[in-house]
């Protein structure tokens, strides 16, 4: 498989791209949604969407911030482990929530849930994280951009 239009051209062809997904998924200063929250979503949205390269680049990014690779090998089963806090899993729920969404309506049980852990403001803040690395995984998928992975 080979890229269809490079990650560079789409960038240079359509810099809206960056330009606004960029900041939509940037978190509030004082957010209770977390740089580890934020890396969980990334990379478990990234996951149910197929995205190799954003997998690629979230789970690199999540270590470099301290992030347990055991925590990110098992974080497709987040739900049959405990090594993820309550906040977390309300986070992921409501990431697969949304992004599965025209699989399965959103419960009222996961939203509670997820109002709960974050409140309304840093719950939209999620969610903004949420929409923007669904966008990037569907621009890195349609175009095939590939990781760069060095074994």
């Amino acid at each position: 498989m080979s890229q269809r239009i490079s990650q560079q051209a789409v960038y240079r062809l359509c810099p809206r791209f960056a330009e606004h997904l960029v900041p939509l998924g940037t978190v509030a200063s004082g957010s209770t949604v977390t740089p580890t929250i934020t890396h969980l979503v990334k990379l478990r949205v990234s996951q149910i969407n197929h995205c190799g390269f954003c997998q690629h680049m979230h789970s690199q990014e999540a270590r470099d911030d301290g992030e347990h690779q055991v925590r990110l090998d098992v974080l497709p089963a987040w739900r049959e482990v405990a090594c993820f806090s309550e906040q977390e899993r309300a986070a992921l729920a409501w990431a697969e929530a949304l992004t599965l969404l025209s699989q399965h309506p959103i419960s009222d049980e996961t939203y509670q849930n997820a109002l709960a852990a974050f409140g309304e403001q840093d719950l939209l803040e999620l969610t903004t994280v949420i929409l923007a690395i669904n966008s990037w995984n569907r621009v890195a998928v349609s175009m095939q951009f590939m990781p760069a992975i060095k074994l």
